[in-house]
């Protein structure tokens, strides 16, 4: 067995050793490895087994899988991990285990692969600075190359590149420089393994060639064009059931390529493909061809249904995409504006400290060549005597604003602690009045000497005061006096309460006129809304609603706090100050018949 290659080995133990965030780092190291130039065919075999059996591999992918914004430079570092992955994929075979390598690894890379271009494809689309574009088209392109690559390795991987959901997604963009990369990589598969479209599903297969008519039909870019052409015309090239479904699927194909790509600088291609169309539709004339025909009318006819239903919702999706994209840029711009004021701002308060340190020396300086020598250190010491002050000065006033603030917290901290002491004092007051009276206790017994003077007691007082006996016809006739005379007294209640109800509404309505009276503005200035307020006794009782309206508000804004008291009260209402201090000495009254 050959020895493993020190580098690879060194490599190894040094990501084995090293933190997570590092590995990334240390995996572009393989690049390196792998591109020696002193290295021959069989040496560079044996690198690559080497990198696979030590798991380095194994963790490009994983790095791979990860966060890319999250590594050490990000998405340059990811781009080239991808075209490392790739190089050690292809050219090497696995003796061991050769099913785990090809049907669940490498599978495994290309959606690796796929993901991360989707994701460069997206930032790209989203890029505002021309540098930030040019970055991430070169990264993409970076990616798309080790996909061609493995995919050239490894033929057998183009079936399950086109199955992937990811790789018909980057192929279904209106960008034009990811398209026609996409289209390019379309080209390249489709070169190594004509008859890769034969072996995908249906499905896979009708979304990529719907997806190339598209791009003929949507745009008139050249360069998209000529693309599609070229990989349509492979297509037609590499079997003839593809050319029947061109003919039957896209009847409007022909016209196209002959009225909007003729003449626009690759007139061979098109000229190719539309011989192989007209050829196959001269050939397969017939019934067949005819149910076709009319199955691809009844389709054309649903297509165009649910295209026109599509281009009515489409003017509302432009707009929403359109402000979401103004207010994206919007705000990067407002990002930038405020970076470079920040920036300004900076150098703007550097220049100042700088003139003021040098107008400080300017007049240290002149104060020096002003002083007698003698008088120096006299006004050092002086100067860093008010030096001194100011520091303490400026200081003492942070300390006591600081202070300040704890002591006003502190306060209002103190403040509801006293209404919640107070609230929960008047509650166990409260609860203390309501608490039934202690059991009676028991007293001593009595002796046999103070029995039995009490039972004299007793019956000297029954001989003093003996018993009245009442027949039965006086206990009926004192019955219905007593009843007469509760009659006669609940009769005279009531009325004296009608009476004092009736004293309480005069009084009331007396207090009404007296407050209108001394409310009420001068002979010259009285209009005729003053006289409704006199006519009317619905004013003053809006007025009365609508302040206890306005009180009820107020009390209901308060702080939990200040109506803790208030739970504990029998009666579950707003307390009366609280009303008689917004409402002070107003009192609405009004008549009652009785």
């Amino acid at each position: 067995m050959a020895a493993t290659d020190p580098q690879v080995l060194a490599l190894a133990a040094q990501i084995t050793e090293s933190r997570e965030q590092d590995i990334p780092l240390l995996l572009l190291k393989l690049k390196g490895i792998l591109s020696s130039p002193s290295l021959g065919c069989e040496e560079s075999k044996k690198i690559k087994q080497d990198i696979y059996d030590y798991g380095l591999t194994q963790y490009c992918l994983l790095v791979l899988k990860q966060d890319h914004s999250q590594l050490h430079g990000a998405w340059a570092t990811a781009a080239q991990l991808a075209e490392i992955l790739s190089h050690c994929c292809v050219g090497l075979e696995v003796k061991e285990d050769p099913e785990e390598f090809y049907r669940k690894f490498l599978p495994s890379v290309i959606d690796s692969l796929l993901v991360l271009g989707k994701r460069l494809q997206a930032r790209f689309i989203r890029a505002i600075k021309d540098k930030e574009k040019q970055d991430f088209l070169h990264w993409f392109q970076i990616v798309t190359d080790a996909i061609c690559w493995l995919l050239g390795g490894h033929i057998q991987l183009a079936a399950c590149a086109l199955q992937n959901d990811r790789f018909l997604q980057l192929l279904i963009t209106d960008d034009v420089e990811t398209a026609i990369i996409m289209m390019s990589v379309l080209h390249n598969i489709l070169r190594i393994n004509s008859s890769v479209l034969l072996q995908v599903e249906e499905e896979t297969l009708q979304s990529v060639l719907d997806e190339l008519v598209y791009k003929l039909s949507s745009t008139t870019n050249p360069a998209v064009g000529s693309a599609a052409t070229k990989l349509l015309l492979l297509v037609a090239k590499s079997c003839k059931q593809l050319v029947q479904l061109f003919t039957a699927r896209y009847k409007g194909l022909k016209g196209l390529l002959s009225k909007q790509w003729t003449g626009k600088g690759f007139d061979r291609k098109v000229n190719q493909l539309l011989d192989l169309l007209y050829l196959e539709q001269s050939s397969g004339k017939g019934e067949i061809q005819k149910q076709h025909e009319a199955a691809c009318i009844i389709q054309a006819a649903w297509r165009g249904f649910q295209t026109r239903k599509r281009l009515k919702k489409l003017p509302q999706a432009v707009v929403t995409l359109q402000r979401s994209f103004r207010a994206k840029r919007e705000q990067e711009l407002q990002h930038l504006t405020k970076q470079k004021e920040d920036e300004a701002l900076k150098l703007q308060m550097q220049l100042q400290r700088q003139r003021a340190m040098r107008l400080f020396h300017e007049r240290q300086l002149t104060l020096l060549e002003v002083v007698h020598a003698s008088q120096v250190n006299k006004y050092m010491q002086e100067m860093e005597e008010k030096s001194a002050l100011t520091i303490q000065r400026f200081w003492r006033g942070y300390r006591a604003r600081r202070i300040f603030h704890q002591q006003k917290q502190s306060l209002k901290e103190y403040k509801a602690a006293v209404i919640i002491q107070r609230a929960a004092c008047n509650f166990l007051e409260k609860r203390r009045r309501r608490r039934p009276l202690s059991p009676w206790k028991e007293t001593k017994g009595l002796t046999d000497e103070q029995r039995l003077a009490l039972q004299q007691k007793v019956d000297d007082y029954i001989k003093l005061h003996p018993a009245s006996q009442m027949s039965e016809e006086m206990s009926k006739e004192l019955h219905m006096q007593a009843q007469a005379k509760l009659a006669q007294f609940l009769l005279r209640n009531r009325l004296d309460q009608r009476a004092a109800q009736r004293r309480e509404a005069l009084l009331a309505q007396v207090n009404t006129d007296v407050e209108l009276l001394m409310n009420a503005p001068g002979l010259a200035e009285t209009t005729e809304k003053d006289f409704g307020a006199f006519m009317s006794r619905s004013i003053p009782v809006a007025t009365k609603a609508r302040q206890a309206h306005n009180t009820m508000l107020k009390y209901t804004r308060w702080p939990w706090w200040k109506k803790l008291g208030d739970e504990f009260m029998e009666d579950d209402v707003i307390p009366d100050d609280a009303i008689n201090t917004e409402l002070e000495t107003l009192f609405i009254g009004g008549r009652k018949s009785l």
